[in-house]
């Protein structure tokens, strides 16, 4: 394991975190007031909307997910249908964000699918370390994590990245983490979580690059300054081009996907991928495979890929 300078710094209402935080009971809270009813109309046309705005494809089984997600928004516009919904997201661009911003689904954890993170410390990141070493490569290392829900993924790659590449040895992190819904992106930059959180986390980063909430702020972790390498941007992946980002490294766009139909995967996929550097890895979740998708693409071990010309990449897939 890479080893640097690592420090726990203070700042503010939050200090320095480690040993054992118990993983605390949560509840959900109630939805107060009964969702409105949609009528299979108003439904067909949200389902075309969205579609056509996101590229998630909603299933007719899915209209008591979108009564419940929106029916808030009609109490807080003082609107009676979802007729009168429709007309109003329709025509104004405002309100439409924060329409998809509702129907998103946000569901993160820090280090979520390990057997990522372990492939890239066992077979990816010390080739690089050594390439680097050699000459032979920058010392430079960016990841993209592409439906980032609110920043757990982006700050996992930010402790391992920061870990293996110290800035101390040269090196520099840089980290774009995009999603769709603003809400979720604001909470992604605080990087600030419930202590109930941090169970998901190895203790050695726990310790290294998080720090504990004080005051008013127990009962809470905040990432260090040493993680923040992060860069949060809205980007639609259904946009028909996207903005001058670069290339990555790595690109995470897992279990995004699965919400998209055959045609805007493939769609979506082939644009994020070029974005990938011939010697970089794309990761999706178990749920989802690309082969068909893009043939272009090589497995090396399970929802793993590289372009299929990166030489260094390992020869055969590894079993999980």
């Amino acid at each position: 394991m890479a080893t640097g300078e690592k420090r726990t710094m203070h700042r503010g209402s939050f200090s320095g975190l480690s040993g054992h935080i118990r993983r605390a009971a949560t509840g959900a809270a109630p939805f107060d007031v009964a969702p409105r009813a949609i009528s299979s109309h108003d439904f067909q046309r949200f389902q075309a909307l969205i579609y056509r705005e996101s590229g998630i494809s909603l299933s007719d089984a899915k209209a008591g997910l979108l009564t419940g997600r929106l029916s808030k928004r009609l109490r807080a516009l003082g609107l009676n249908t979802f007729s009168e919904y429709y007309g109003r997201v329709t025509a104004d661009d405002e309100e439409r964000r924060v329409m998809l911003d509702a129907i998103t689904t946000n569901e993160t954890h820090f280090f979520r699918e390990p057997d990522h993170f372990q492939f890239l410390e066992q077979s990816v990141l010390p080739v690089w370390r050594a390439s680097a070493e050699s000459g032979k490569r920058a010392r430079t290392i960016r990841a993209w994590s592409a439906g980032c829900s609110t920043g757990q993924e982006a700050y996992s790659l930010a402790m391992l990245l920061v870990d293996w590449f110290p800035a101390s040895h040269g090196w520099s992190v840089e980290i774009l983490a995009t999603d769709l819904s603003r809400r979720v992106l604001a909470i992604g930059e605080e990087g600030v979580w419930n202590k109930d959180k941090a169970h998901e986390i190895p203790p050695r980063y726990l310790r290294a690059y998080a720090l504990k909430g004080l005051g008013e702020n127990q009962g809470k972790f905040k990432a260090a300054p040493a993680i923040r390498v992060i860069r949060f941007l809205r980007l639609n992946l259904n946009d028909a081009a996207y903005p001058d980002i670069g290339k990555f490294d790595l690109i995470f766009c897992r279990n995004v996907l699965i919400y998209f139909d055959a045609e805007s995967r493939a769609r979506t996929t082939n644009r994020l991928l070029q974005h990938l550097d011939p010697e970089g890895y794309f990761f999706v979740g178990h749920a989802e495979s690309m082969n068909s998708t893009c043939p272009g693409l090589r497995r090396v071990m399970a929802t793993v890929y590289t372009p299929a010309e990166n030489r260094s990449a390992p020869r055969h897939a590894t079993r999980r």
